[in-house]
């Protein structure tokens, strides 16, 4: 098993210059999944103003190279639905200052587990047991689409699941990352 913090989605014929490219900031691996490739970095900040750099400089990267980059600041395994749940939770609970009296919604991508994890059900799940905890705090949040104040990116590789939290700062300083 590999150890990841970002997903790459890859177009068809952008497959071996993403890997020649991404590579210095880390080691990348081809996964079982169709044009996805998943990678671990250290310097997450790093790579995200690099690409951003990039991005200006060179927007083919974007248009024919690379579909979708997610960095992830919180990856786990798990076995079960209930223990996928049970570790989401834990990690979401950390940005709930974060998220106090803000507007926000979930976002899952999840490749394989058919059956076993619905993308939809588990976005839902997360942004109630969110909206409760937040309630609870005194400093109640929104769910909503339409220019959220954050995105939580919930990203899953079979049994391995990453998230992160991503500001609407964040979501405008780097366009490449794609969240819906």
């Amino acid at each position: 098993m590999f150890d990841w913090n970002v997903i790459i989605s890859v177009y068809d014929e952008g497959y071996r210059r993403a890997v020649h490219f991404l590579e210095k900031f880390g080691p990348v691996r081809k996964t079982e999944f169709f044009n996805v490739l998943a990678m671990k970095v250290d310097d997450l900040p790093t790579l995200l103003e690099t690409l951003r750099e990039r991005q200006e400089q060179d927007p083919d990267l974007f248009e024919n190279v690379i579909s979708r980059l997610i960095p992830l600041t919180a990856t786990f395994v798990f076995q079960t639905p209930i223990e996928f749940e049970a570790r989401a939770k834990e990690i979401v609970s950390q940005w709930l200052p974060s998220l106090a009296t803000k507007s926000f919604h979930v976002r899952m991508h999840r490749r394989d587990l058919d059956g076993r994890l619905s993308s939809h059900n588990e976005e839902r799940f997360l942004g109630r047991f969110l909206l409760q905890r937040l309630e609870e705090s005194g400093t109640p949040g929104v769910i909503t689409f339409e220019d959220p104040d954050a995105i939580i990116a919930l990203e899953t590789l079979g049994q391995q699941a990453g998230l992160a939290l991503w500001l609407r700062e964040d979501l405008q300083r780097y366009p490449f990352l794609k969240l819906d």
